[in-house]
């Protein structure tokens, strides 16, 4: 029982897309071989599905090779995409608002509060408590 419960919580994190933050359908989810997060690739022709990344056959290795948008097309340093609320956050760590908050208050991840008590995170500090944390 408890084996199926902790199953459960390591999936939910990851049924949504890194990069459009929607739902994943088993069709269309796949793993970027940089970042290691979910993203949106539709593999079958018969359904309905976007694509919020790529895949190739690697050349030397023939092997295939899969990178999201994100990994793929990097927003320059310190460009608004780079800035992440809690939400956005959680959402990239995989993990959720309540956890992520309570790692930010102990300092173990870096972050800005605004006068308005919103939680700001950088995407290569939210990067860097993920490697961290495996």
């Amino acid at each position: 029982m408890i084996v199926s419960e902790n199953v459960e919580t390591m999936t939910s994190a990851g049924n949504s897309c890194s990069v459009c933050g929607d739902s994943l359908e088993p069709h269309t989810q796949a793993f970027c071989n940089s970042c290691g997060q979910p993203y949106h690739l539709n593999q079958r022709n018969d359904l309905a599905g976007r694509d919020c990344g790529q895949v190739w056959i690697h050349e030397e290795h023939l092997s295939l090779e899969f990178a999201c948008d994100r990994c793929l097309n990097p927003a320059p340093a310190g460009a608004l995409g780079e800035i992440l609320d809690i939400n956005e956050a959680a959402m990239a760590a995989g993990m959720t608002e309540h956890a992520l908050l309570a790692a930010a208050e102990a300092g173990a991840v870096r972050h800005r509060q605004t006068a308005g008590g919103i939680y700001l995170f950088e995407r290569a500090d939210i990067a860097t408590f993920v490697q961290a944390q495996r």
